[in-house]
Formats: C-alpha cells, sequence, structure tokens
C-alpha cells in the first residue's frame, strides 16, 4: 500500500507539473494548431499515467479524471474554448489547475441563487458517505450469500453513489479552499422521465458538459452542412455516446489490462440509439403526448439497470475487477480502524473525555 501511494503522489505531481507547463508555456502559443502541438506531448503523458498505478480504484479514478475529464479539456484548451480558455481575463494558476484537473463545473449565472431546486430524496455528501459505507460493508460481508441480481442491483448503487461522492467531494473542496461557485454534480437521476432527461439532464452533469462540447456540438456543426439542422443533431447523439464508451472501455482497460470485449461500448451506442428514436418520437407528436411519469420514470430506470446487467457489469465481473475494488475498500476499511485503534491506545485520556 505505502508503494500505491507513492505512485498516487508521483501521478498527481506529473499532473501538477504538466498543468503548470499548459498555463505558462501552452497558452503563449495562439489559439489552434501551434497550442495543439504544444499540448500532444501533455496527451501521451496523461494517457499513460495510470499505467503506473497498481491499486484498481486509483487507477479508474486516476484515468477518470485526467485521461479523460483533462484531456478532454486541454483538448478544448487548444482552440481557446472550455473552462480553461482565458476569454476575457486568465484565471490564476491554482484555479487553472483545480478546473483542468478535477471533474467540476463553474457556475456560469452567479447572479443566479446558489441552492438548487429542493430535491426529492435528502442526498447530499454526508448522506451518500454514510449510505455508500453501509452498502459496502453489506456487500463486504454477504458478497457470496447475495442473489446475482440484487448483487448487480448492490453494484448500480454503488456505481451512482461512488461517481456522485468523488465529483461532489471535489467540488466541495473547491469550494471551500478556492471559494468557486459550482454547478452540482447530477440532479437526482433515478427520478429521470426519458433517458434524454437521464443522460442529458441528470447524470454526472461534468461527463454530460464536457462531451457536449468536445463532441456533440464539433460533430453536429460538421453535419449542419450535410444533413441540415433539422437532422444534425441525430449523428451528434451517437458520436457523443460512442465516444463515451470508447473512453469507458479505456478506463476499464486501465483496471483489468484485458482486451476490451467491446460490450461497454455496445452499451453507450445501444443507448445513443434509444435516445435518437426518442428525439424523433418527440418531434413527430409534437410534445402533444407523453407517458404520466409514474410509468415513464420506472421504465427508463428500469432500461438503464436492465442494460446494464447485460451489458455493463460482465465484463468487469468476468474479470474480477469488482472483486478486486471492493477488497482494496476492505483493506482500507481494515487499516482506518487499526490507525484510529492505535491512535486511542496512544491518548487514554481522549476516551476519558467521553466518560
Amino acid at each position: 500500500m505505502e508503494g500505491e501511494i507513492k505512485n498516487l503522489a508521483h501521478v498527481w505531481f506529473t499532473v501538477t507539473a504538466s498543468l503548470c507547463y499548459c498555463y505558462f508555456i501552452s497558452s503563449k502559443f495562439s489559439k489552434g494548431l501551434f497550442r495543439f502541438m504544444s499540448l500532444v506531448p501533455i496527451f501521451y503523458i496523461y494517457t499513460v499515467l495510470p499505467l503506473s498505478l497498481n491499486s484498481a480504484f486509483f487507477t479508474a479514478v486516476s484515468a477518470f479524471f485526467i485521461t479523460w475529464l483533462t484531456n478532454f479539456k486541454l483538448l478544448l484548451f487548444a482552440f481557446n474554448q472550455g473552462p480553461l480558455s482565458f476569454d476575457p481575463t486568465k484565471p490564476p494558476l491554482h484555479i487553472f489547475i483545480s478546473i483542468a484537473a478535477l471533474p467540476i463545473k463553474i457556475k456560469q449565472n452567479k447572479n443566479t441563487p446558489t441552492a438548487q431546486n429542493p430535491k426529492k430524496l435528502p442526498l447530499n455528501l454526508a448522506t451518500e458517505t454514510v449510505a455508500f459505507a453501509i452498502l459496502i460493508s453489506v456487500i463486504l460481508e454477504y458478497k457470496d450469500c447475495l442473489p446475482p441480481k440484487i448483487l448487480l442491483i448492490g453494484y448500480c448503487c454503488l456505481v451512482f453513489l461512488l461517481i456522485d461522492l468523488l465529483v461532489s467531494l471535489s467540488s466541495f473542496l473547491v469550494r471551500v479552499l478556492v471559494g468557486l461557485e459550482l454547478e452540482p454534480p447530477s440532479d437526482e437521476p433515478y427520478l429521470s422521465t426519458s433517458l434524454q432527461d437521464f443522460w442529458g439532464r441528470r447524470w454526472n452533469l461534468t461527463v454530460t458538459n464536457t462531451l457536449r462540447h468536445t463532441v456533440y456540438k464539433p460533430v453536429r456543426s460538421a453535419a449542419v452542412t450535410v444533413l441540415g439542422y433539422k437532422w444534425s443533431s441525430l449523428p451528434a447523439v451517437l458520436a457523443a455516446f460512442l465516444v463515451s464508451g470508447l473512453m469507458h472501455e479505456l478506463l476499464f482497460y486501465y483496471v483489468t489490462r484485458v482486451r476490451p470485449s467491446w460490450e461497454m461500448t455496445l452499451f453507450f451506442v445501444l443507448h445513443g440509439i434509444c435516445v435518437v428514436v426518442e428525439i424523433r418520437l418527440k418531434v413527430a407528436l409534437g410534445g402533444k403526448w407523453r407517458l404520466p411519469r409514474f410509468i415513464s420514470g420506472p421504465m427508463t430506470v428500469g432500461f438503464v439497470v436492465a442494460t446494464s446487467f447485460w451489458l455493463f457489469f460482465p465484463p468487469l465481473i468476468r474479470n474480477g475487477a469488482d472483486v478486486r475494488v471492493i477488497e482494496e475498500f476492505r483493506f482500507f476499511g481494515e487499516l482506518v480502524k487499526e490507525k484510529m485503534l492505535k491512535f486511542l491506545s496512544y491518548r487514554p485520556d481522549f476516551q476519558l473525555t467521553f466518560q
């Protein structure tokens, strides 16, 4: 574990140093080809960095943050677009690094209230942390006894909680340390009424925003000249889902180090096709007829869960990635418990204050 912490420190030191290069050197080049060429070595470094890690959890998180999101933000930065653009003013270095390296999105309209619409379920950073701890404890204890479908439902909940926690924690730290107003990481995806609602407006909004600017908008802009504005959104949607699927394949390659089975890509392409069908049906019906929420909601979430059982989780389970992550959480929990007990044994007066 100590060696892996050193590897992780090396990865994030490299990320910070590379972003300093982007801030001080690459920004001097005019936007376009020359700035892009100055960033090519950084794209390569960020692509191979996760391979220096052994932990499944640390590898997945680092690849998600750096290889996917940071590389995509730097790609936009090459053309002076996206969250790292210097228009109209150049941000301080620490803000540039925070925005580039973490899965956060700055609140665009600072005059609007920070508080969002009241949530249907009382989920926040604290409650999600408790829920995650309880769920991972149950899976650790009863994994071999649980029916396969129940275990997969538990995995679905873990994925939602883990991603939301990672993004929420990043947002919390940036908000406290830097003082930026940030957008929420998600908007209760379990209340989605359509796949377009789930993927476009509720689930993992940081990734959604990144794909919108790096894939959807350029493809739609190119498709307008061929298909016209009415149909241009369809290939753009499919392209965004295809890229998302390929990036997920890459993330899980880092974790498993085995040849991709392409089930992950098929999962996202399937959802992209379904979103395109939804869009065309809404246009054809003119918004005059919709399923009631109590029907469309369970249908949407049920479809996401069912296709996850079919395509998303099998390659992870087949290659033992789920077992590795769970065992790493077990080890981490035992390590924290050991450190706490050692601390209490050195501080007998600490216990007396509670008697």
